[in-house]
């Protein structure tokens, strides 16, 4: 795949560019390794101050990043503008806290005394140079949810971001200068995927993350399990949104479709699922569908915008066969499939679509619909719809609606997910603990967890 800017709205190549070769790669890593032998011995203070001058200097580039990140990949610009607020608050979250989540933890007196010393510290270090392997959907979050928390920690960063967002990646190399950073301290690295096997083995290279696709996830988690690397993964989701009789039926439809089609669908914590108890299945059914009939699709650039264009016509493509896949095998279109409101938009959009019927033999049962389509289940009972929002080879985040607290308890237990919103949709914050299980991946990004995962967690014993 070129590194290029191609507007997704009509499909025009803006901009095209280079990936790096050997001789500039090396020339990066071994800036990495140099400056963090010195960067890691900066104090929590002074780290904390160059984050929050860069998300002092990311909010005044609002605009520009905003029209920049519609620009290469579709999202509404309202959308844009809400992911650079949500950006900076994470970077002030982190300079103000890290030091507090990386303090000295002292383990209890007793077991001190038990171990023969006369102090017992367990102390966090940086681990080193951290490569991250970032997607498209969210071109600054993604990264930043990594970035601010693993320089907090003393680490330094490399960055591979999606080929088709590059000036969103060169611009976020270019925030952390203009913060004061030292150069090697975050670097973007402009190479194709199939440069990132190697990359990643070089020794300087201490961990990585990813978040991405499944296959992506596996060629860089069997890489680092063969060098002996740490990784963190986050990978597809396909969330259930269960709703039960108690539920405010009206509210949840409202909130499902914007759970839907949040960044045009392409969101790996979007709902995907909608598992809906018989006894309020034609309601919420009525409701949600003539939610998703509703939505404004067209221009990204347009205040009024709610679904933008796919970011790729290879993802519209790989749209159209789920939902093609699951009418040939009998599913409703309650709404959508190929009709666009908008047919004389040339770009890659695709209309917001509703799916009922879905059987264990379509496709989009275990796939993830990476797009504004949405799949109806009825459940006859509690034990129905868990059985059901499990029967899936993801497991990111999940979401139901009960106003019943016993409901609520089995939900939490017996859901095969990274996180559980009880009336609400998901949404990453950066206190909480994000990531997921099964094939959605492993480790956990945002609040002390993710701080953590990048640290030498360092036994410190003393004698008497």
């Amino acid at each position: 795949m070129p590194i290029a800017t191609v507007n997704p709205a009509n499909g025009e190549t803006l901009k095209t560019y280079e990936a790096m070769g050997a001789e500039e790669i090396e020339r990066r890593l071994q800036l990495a390794e140099a400056t963090f032998r010195t960067y890691r011995t900066t104090s929590f203070v002074d780290r904390a101050r160059l984050l929050i001058q860069a998300a002092s200097l990311l909010e005044g580039d609002q605009d520009d990043i905003s029209r920049t990140m519609t620009t290469e990949m579709g999202k509404p610009i309202k959308q844009s503008r809400a992911e650079v607020a949500k950006c900076a608050k994470a970077m002030r979250w982190y300079a103000e806290r890290a030091e507090e989540l990386l303090a000295d933890e002292e383990p209890p007196e007793s077991d001190v005394k038990d171990s023969g010393a006369s102090r017992v510290r367990v102390r966090y270090r940086p681990l080193g140079p951290v490569l991250a392997v970032m997607p498209w959907n969210f071109p600054l979050w993604q990264v930043i949810r990594f970035a601010a928390p693993a320089l907090m920690a003393g680490n330094v960063g490399l960055l591979k971001h999606a080929s088709n967002v590059p000036q969103t990646a060169l611009y976020l190399e270019d925030l952390f200068h203009r913060a004061g950073y030292t150069e090697g301290c975050f670097q973007t690295l402009l190479v194709g995927s199939g440069q990132v096997d190697e990359i990643l083995r070089d020794e300087r290279v201490r961990a990585a993350t990813l978040t991405g696709s499944e296959p992506a996830g596996r060629a860089v988690a069997a890489t680092a399990g063969e060098m002996i690397k740490k990784t963190v993964l986050e990978l597809g989701g396909s969330d259930p949104y269960v709703v039960m009789p108690s539920a405010d039926v009206d509210r949840a439809a409202q909130i499902a479709v914007t759970a839907r089609v949040q960044n045009t669908g392409q969101s790996c914590i979007a709902a995907k699922r909608f598992i809906v108890h018989t006894d309020v299945y034609e309601a919420f059914a009525e409701r949600f569908v003539e939610g998703m009939k509703a939505l404004v699709v067209g221009d990204p650039m347009q205040e009024e915008t709610e679904v933008g264009p796919l970011s790729s016509e290879r993802g519209r493509d790989d749209l159209e066969e789920l939902v093609d896949d699951a009418r040939r095998s009998g599913a409703a279109v309650l709404c959508g499939g190929h009709q666009l409101r908008r047919p004389e938009l040339p770009g890659w959009y695709y209309a917001p679509t509703v799916l009922a019927g879905i059987t264990r033999e379509m496709r989009i049962h275990r796939e993830e619909a990476f797009g504004p389509v949405a799949t109806l289940y009825r459940a006859d009972d509690l034990d129905e719809a868990v059985l059901i929002a499990n029967d899936s080879p993801f497991g990111l985040s999940s979401n139901v609606w009960t106003r019943d607290e016993a409901e609520v308890d089995r939900f939490v237990r017996d859901l095969e997910a990274g996180s559980v919103y009880v009336n609400g949709m998901t949404a990453s914050h950066p206190a909480f603990p994000f990531g997921g299980v099964k094939r959605s991946g492993y480790g956990r990004e945002l609040s002390g967890h993710g701080i953590r995962e990048f640290c030498n967690i360092t036994t410190v014993w003393q004698g008497a």
